[in-house]
């Protein structure tokens, strides 16, 4: 007997052998058949969808829940575009800070001001407090004195601004933050996911390096699943500088590893360890991302995360010990790195299936195109950036490198896997914003960036649903509705390939389902009392 079947919808279910269906059933939180596979069978609830469409519950490839629920639930400074009205929110917020504490300033953006704050100005309204104010890109900060007089020696900052392994070195000052606070952190992300369709997320990072918030990050996950309160599946990537060497037998050729030897796989369908977190360079936010040629406008083309025969060889250790790997490259000359690292991994240590990820890829020539397909190496991208962020990125890549940024045509058509992503919460991260941005290649204010690249809505879909699973080692459970996958969909209010495209970003999303569950619109009203799964 099947616990659901869903009747009367579009069900794409981006499997090749069954494209469209009609029915869907399930039990025990899986899918048991479409169509006339369920059609005759008994179930204990049957749900009309009035003609609803229904896709496999999005897949968010490179997100960062605790960051996102601390910056949501933090001191935000991002409707300021004034310095005096940004000083005074600081000030307000170190006043609510006991003696001895930090405070923490999320939102922060130079851009609106035109210069970065200074440790003076801080200073001037932090009550002899730590700030720690934290750019949103997540590549760099700004502090007070307080925090400047406890760094290392040596540690290079411009009136208080740092940027990449300086903003590390102050994570590493600033931690640990309560495991009670990350796991209120984790549940409140990962509920905005549940409101956007994504059922299944990569955290992009624990364990160390520029978005690390505890040594002991994992266990507030731990305790999140054991609690009832990670409202989606994780897969948990780690800090490439958490590796330590390893005291391994020399045929196994594990150079470095975690502690008891933890790699790439482990865990099960709700919390498990993915891919290894190699950091190559900053972001084009805060202008870090190392190009090959400066930004349009400066004198600088950004800055590699540290000398890339140290990166190569840490990217190479990784890929000995087994782990599969995300390599953050942005700008061109840190894709030319990770390619290099990853090229020389796989010739001296061949692992085809070991399917290694460029997170990001935000500015790719096309001679590396090829390059990408030939390791392979699967492209992970953030459309999104570019719907709120491309009037920037356009001005300061200039004319001729603006269509080279977040490709998506010249991937496929260079047979590169492309997973979609969203690394929230540096820009808000619904899919259907995204897809809508691959297929129409518009930012928010209306302009054209690199039409060529554009996507039909089906690829764009895919990207975010069977090719994102793909990129997590995850196709045999979620990213596709077939017989054995996990009973993991979004009902939308409209079918994405049937309306404008212009309005795909504003499609309702009905319902979340997660095994069978419905995680998201269960108490609305109509029409989302149609998933109530609890009246035939």
């Amino acid at each position: 007997m099947l616990d659901v079947r869903l009747v009367n919808a579009t069900i794409l279910t981006m499997d090749p052998a069954h494209p469209v269906a009609r029915q869907v059933g399930w039990w025990r939180g899986r899918v048991v058949g479409l169509d006339d596979a369920v059609a005759g069978l008994p179930t204990r609830a049957e749900v009309d969808l009035g003609g609803a469409t229904v896709l496999p519950g999005f897949v968010d490839a490179h997100v960062h829940l605790v960051w996102a629920g601390l910056r949501a639930r933090g001191a935000s400074v991002a409707p300021c575009a004034r310095v005096p009205d940004v000083l005074a929110t600081i000030g307000a917020a170190a006043a609510r800070v006991p003696p001895g504490e930090w405070v923490d300033v999320v939102g922060y953006d130079q851009r609106p001001l035109g210069r970065h704050l200074t440790a003076a100005e801080l200073d001037s309204v932090a009550r002899g407090r730590k700030v720690f104010v934290v750019h949103d890109s997540g590549h760099a900060c700004v502090v007070s004195s307080a925090v400047l007089a406890e760094l290392p020696a040596g540690v290079s900052h411009r009136d208080g601004m740092l940027v990449e392994d300086g903003m590390a070195q102050v994570r590493r000052l600033r931690q640990p933050y309560p495991v009670d606070d990350l796991v209120a952190a984790i549940e409140h992300a990962g509920r905005t996911c549940l409101a956007e369709g994504v059922t299944s997320v990569a955290e992009a990072g624990i364990g160390g390096g520029l978005i690390s918030h505890s040594p002991v990050e994992l266990a507030a996950y731990q305790e999140a699943a054991d609690v009832g309160r990670l409202p989606v599946r994780v897969q948990l990537m780690v800090a490439g500088d958490a590796l330590r060497p390893a005291a391994a037998h020399p045929a196994d050729g594990i150079p470095r590893a975690l502690d008891l030897g933890l790699r790439t796989g482990f865990g099960g369908d709700r919390l498990g360890i993915g891919a290894l977190k190699v950091f190559t360079d900053g972001g084009m936010m805060p202008r870090t991302a190392a190009l090959t040629e400066p930004y349009r406008g400066l004198d600088h083309a950004g800055e590699l995360y540290a000398d890339p025969e140290v990166l190569t060889e840490t990217i190479v250790a990784g890929h000995r010990a087994g782990w599969q790997l995300a390599v953050h490259a942005i700008g061109d000359r840190a894709v030319d790195v990770a390619l290099a690292g990853l090229e020389r991994a796989q010739r001296e240590h061949p692992r085809p299936a070991a399917r290694h990820r460029v997170e990001h890829a935000g500015l790719v020539r096309p001679d590396q195109l090829a390059r990408f397909a030939r390791i392979p190496a699967i492209a992970v991208v953030q459309p999104n950036f570019l719907w709120y962020l491309g009037d920037d990125y356009a001005e300061i890549m200039g004319e001729e490198r603006a269509p080279w940024l977040y490709r998506g045509r010249a991937f496929l058509e260079h047979g590169v896997v492309l997973a979609g992503s969203s690394d929230r919460p540096v820009t808000p991260g619904a899919p259907l914003r995204a897809i809508q941005f691959m297929v129409e290649r518009r930012t928010a204010g209306g302009r054209a960036l690199g039409s060529g690249e554009g996507l039909t809505v089906e690829e764009a879909v895919r990207a975010y649903t069977r090719t994102a699973a793909h990129a997590c080692h995850w196709e045999d459970s979620r990213g596709t509705l077939a017989p054995g996958t996990l009973a993991d969909l979004a009902v939308l209010g409209a079918d994405p390939r049937r309306v404008d495209v212009s309005r795909i970003g504003d499609i309702e999303v009905v319902a979340t389902v997660i095994g069978g569950e419905v995680a998201h619109g269960e108490h609305s009203g109509s029409p989302r009392d149609r998933m109530d799964t609890g009246a035939r």
